[in-house]
């Protein structure tokens, strides 16, 4: 008989607590703060959940390096490493400017455009998709060569929604404005997926 094969990997899709910003601002790479409190609250409702021996990897954004501190606080196996590919999107002269203040027409010209038009001199939509597929496959082979079970990507809405691009289309077609997805794990949460 052979031997029964390994549990599927499993990648826990965690974001940030919320940042400290005014509403209807723009922010992705902005290297913002997060609520202290609710950053202790999510890192304890992780602790509490994740198994044990997780491999967890953060964006280098300050919102995410503080739940990654809080959780190894509470979890000493749950030690994380910055991962700059797990960083948000940069929307470059648009960041930290309220999105009316953007105006209609440069925000129509990206959703025509939309994996290809970096949104205020930023960064494109197909680029973040390529580093997020890069890190996807670095965590396969995490699971592959050296049998991780669950790792764990403390990061932002943005990565989480590429990697439910990813996950239902590879790396074929890109997708247009209407096509992506708009779920993301809330402030503070986190969502699962098999990591295949």
């Amino acid at each position: 008989m052979s031997a029964p094969a390994p549990p599927a990997a499993r990648l826990w899709l965690v974001r940030h607590a919320a940042a400290l910003v005014g509403p209807g601002i723009c922010y992705g790479a902005l290297d913002l703060p997060a609520d202290a409190t609710a950053t202790r609250s999510a890192a304890a409702r992780l602790a509490a959940a994740l198994p044990s021996q997780p491999r967890v990897f953060h964006s280098p954004l300050q919102r995410c390096a503080q739940l990654a501190l809080e959780l190894q606080a509470r979890r000493p196996d749950a030690r994380s490493r910055p991962d700059a590919r797990l960083r948000e999107m940069d929307f470059g002269a648009w960041e930290g400017r309220a999105w009316k203040a953007i105006g209609k027409g440069p925000i129509d010209a990206w959703t025509a455009a939309f994996t290809i038009h970096a949104p205020g001199g930023g960064e494109r939509l197909g680029a973040l998709l390529a580093r997020v597929s890069a890190a996807l496959q670095a965590a396969r082979q995490l699971h592959a060569e050296q049998g991780v079970a669950d790792v764990v990507w403390i990061t932002h809405a943005g990565v989480a929604r590429c990697v439910a691009w990813l996950q239902a289309h590879g790396d074929g077609p890109l997708p247009r404005c209407g096509e992506w997805p708009v779920a993301a794990p809330g402030c503070g949460g986190w969502e699962l997926r098999v990591l295949a």
